[in-house]
């Protein structure tokens, strides 16, 4: 039998769980760098998704606890998707990816996997980044440090942001 290793996974399997909203528990932590937040201000934040399609998947996420988009004040919303602006500009210039995916899945049945908390994902994307292995058997495989990926996204982020 093969075997594939994915350490990283191991904390998941083992860190204590966050009760409630993971997302205002970021909020209320942005300093937190176990929390891996990229950029905040006042209205949202932009953080490193923890368990990621692709390396590099960040989500742009308001304070405001809300699963209703609608819910949200039309500046949250324009500060959020200025946010994701400048966020595609980070990945593609930093990482640097090809392409980006973005997308909000509004409620568990679409596909949210935080479904209570609205949120942008954004997702680099480069040529030829799925295989076999991930068409195939469902696993993916990471070639890089997310650790890494975090700092230097941090690090760059002010330009980026502003």
């Amino acid at each position: 039998m093969e075997h594939l290793y994915a350490p990283w996974r191991f904390e998941y399997v083992t860190e204590e769980k966050i009760k409630g909203c993971v997302f205002c528990h970021i909020s209320k932590n942005l300093e937190d760098e176990k929390m891996q937040v990229i950029f905040s201000d006042e209205l949202c934040y932009v953080v490193m998704n923890k368990y990621p399609y692709s390396p590099g998947h960040i989500m742009v996420v308001p304070h405001f606890h809300t699963d209703k988009i609608e819910e949200l004040e039309a500046q949250v919303w324009q500060q959020m998707s200025l946010r994701v602006q400048q966020g595609v500009k980070l990945l593609k210039e930093v990482m640097p990816c090809e392409g980006v995916n973005i997308g909000m899945n509004l409620g568990e049945i679409a596909g949210a996997g935080i479904a209570q908390h609205v949120h942008y994902h954004l997702v680099p994307r480069w040529k030829g980044d799925t295989n076999f292995i991930s068409t195939i058997s469902h696993i993916r495989v990471y070639p890089v440090d997310f650790d890494e990926i975090f700092s230097r996204l941090k690090e760059y982020a002010p330009k980026y942001f502003l």
